[in-house]
């Protein structure tokens, strides 16, 4: 177990399964304190046995839905009086929205996406602001995806909302610029999750690139003695 991390405060949203478990389990081993938030109180538990497995710690486990504002609001305030500082957010949580024609797209299908996706990370941005500024050197990772990039049919929801994601962040990497926090744009590329079934339900999962493989790229990320580049970082590219 690598200590490359000893001491820091890592916050990861979505932590309950997939990408997001992935990531808090790959920052606990490498010495992180991980505050793991997610709805799945279950999957939360399966996370915090793996991390006291793998290095004895437990992790901070919030059962919280992203989509809750004056929550995410609440948590900044947790964190701030019991660690006054947030060293690590890696936002992972999303929303895949429905693979159908923009005409068919119910309201409330584009609204869950938008909150999730989008809403929700301007909030958690909103709020933990104060904290990685307080921290010596802090790193916002943000999940994006290739659907941001170009239009692609039948991909309306899931596509705008992460391309808004990525000028959401883009602003705000311009405005702590000159502060110790760096931001970047992760996109994990295919990969055995759950949205991805959702999405390709004929894919042979067996076929795809596993979660934890993407550990040593996020541990790159959040090192703190070079920032991240600039744009979206593409897992195996």
């Amino acid at each position: 177990m690598s200590d490359s991390l000893n001491g820091r405060v890592a916050l990861v949203t979505g932590a309950s399964r997939g990408i997001g478990y992935a990531c808090a389990l790959a920052l606990a081993k490498a010495g992180a304190h991980v505050i793991a938030v997610a709805r799945t109180q279950g999957g939360l538990e399966a996370l915090d046995d793996e991390i006291v497995k793998a290095t004895g710690e437990h992790a901070t486990l919030v059962p919280l839905d992203i989509k809750d504002g004056k929550g995410v609001d609440q948590l900044g305030g947790v964190i701030f009086q019991r660690w006054g500082r947030l060293d690590i957010l890696v936002a992972a949580a999303g929303d895949l929205g429905l693979i159908t024609p923009v005409a068919h797209i119910e309201p409330n299908t584009w609204d869950r996406a938008v909150a999730v996706n989008l809403t929700a990370n301007y909030r958690l941005i909103r709020s933990m602001d104060p904290l990685l500024r307080a921290s010596d050197a802090a790193r916002a990772v943000f999940l994006t995806s290739g659907a941001a990039a170009a239009p692609r049919p039948f991909w309306g929801p899931y596509a705008v909302t992460k391309a808004g994601l990525e000028m959401l962040v883009g602003c705000y990497a311009e405005e702590v610029a000159h502060t110790p926090v760096r931001c970047a744009l992760l996109n994990p590329g295919p990969m055995r999750t759950r949205m991805r079934a959702a999405a390709f339900p004929g894919e042979d999962p067996e076929d795809l690139t596993p979660p934890d493989a993407i550990a040593p790229l996020l541990l790159d990320l959040v090192r703190t003695d070079k920032d991240p580049p600039a744009g979206v970082v593409n897992f195996g590219r």
